[in-house]
């Protein structure tokens, strides 16, 4: 007991006690993506890194614990008049990063509410410039439009603006209504369009297909026509042909028999039976227009001609049967 009481009392002890509490005092380890904004004696010195730091104790101050991270600030509603006068309520989300911890230390108050209310002020300027339409169909014209003049802005206080996203364009009721109204009838155009679309491919394709059905009934008529008459024509060919060894069979016939005739007339009894023949022939002749009429008209020898005719014909019977 009286040997603690005695260390306690050495100087040693105290100087150790001293050495550690400068030695706390003086040792920093700075985590990742933070920097420590060093002031001595009330002026700035330098900004500690992340790792192992020593600064001089109670000459050395940390006047402010920067993050180095990406950070989102919520930019809150606000009203906002376009260009064609129209009121909206709008809000944002913007996503900043300190790059420069001294800056933002040093040069701003609250990065943070001046950050916010800059991107509110680019935000009422950039709807002013567009009309109502325009606000909705070129968000991004307007997100890249408050970045640029963000970055400008901010580059003294250490600042940058990564990006910038409108979330929500609230507009009023009357003006809601007049959309829907108007993107109803719109609808309703396209529509009338489409359908009158439709009807008109549905009748070029139903004319076409009539067309297509009369060519192909035009051609089906046409290779008929064309195999009618081809038809008839070898009709016609072989008829002719028919026609023409009938004629030929006939005509061989008649001379086969003429020259028969011929041949027995040249003799003194073919001449008999040719007399006979011509006076049996003559004969029939006139009873056939005995027959057809009860008056019969000559010229006066008639008469004697057939009794000639007859009596040659009664000779050349009687010679015939004397035979």
């Amino acid at each position: 007991m009286d040997s603690l009481v005695e260390f306690i009392s050495a100087p040693t002890f105290w100087v150790a006690i001293v050495l550690l509490f400068v030695l706390k005092k003086g040792v920093h380890f700075v985590p990742q993506n933070r920097g420590y904004v060093i002031y001595r004696m009330g002026k700035y010195t330098r900004t500690l890194s992340s790792g192992l730091n020593w600064i001089i104790p109670f000459f050395d101050s940390i006047a402010a614990d920067r993050n180095l991270k990406e950070q989102t600030l919520l930019v809150p509603h606000q009203s906002a008049i376009t260009k064609d006068n129209v009121a909206l309520m709008i809000d944002g989300v913007l996503f900043i990063k300190v790059i420069d911890a001294a800056a933002a230390t040093n040069n701003i108050t609250d990065y943070k509410l001046a950050t916010t209310q800059l991107a509110m002020t680019s935000m009422r300027n950039a709807i002013g410039t567009m009309e109502l339409d325009e606000c909705f169909q070129n968000r991004a014209a307007i997100n890249a439009e408050i970045q640029k003049a963000m970055l400008e802005a901010t580059q003294p206080w250490g600042i940058i603006v990564l990006r910038f996203e409108l979330l929500e364009i609230t507009i009023p009721a009357s003006i809601k209504e007049d959309m829907e109204r108007q993107m109803s009838a719109e609808r309703q155009k396209r529509s009338a369009i489409l359908t009158a679309e439709g009807e008109k491919a549905a009748a070029i394709a139903k004319a076409e297909g009539h067309k297509a059905a009369i060519v192909l009934e035009a051609e089906a008529a046409r290779e008929q026509q064309v195999l009618a008459a081809k038809a008839s024509k070898e009709s016609q060919i072989l008829e002719a042909e028919g026609k023409a060894a009938a004629i030929t069979l006939v005509a061989t016939a008649e001379a086969g028999a003429l020259k028969t005739v011929g041949e027995a007339a040249a003799t003194a009894d073919g001449r008999i039976a040719v007399n006979f023949s011509l006076a049996q022939g003559a004969i029939d002749a006139h009873k056939a227009i005995a027959k057809e009429s009860t008056v019969v008209l000559s010229d006066g020898k008639t008469g004697d001609n057939i009794g000639n005719t007859v009596a040659q014909a009664l000779a050349v019977s009687s010679t015939i049967n004397l035979r």
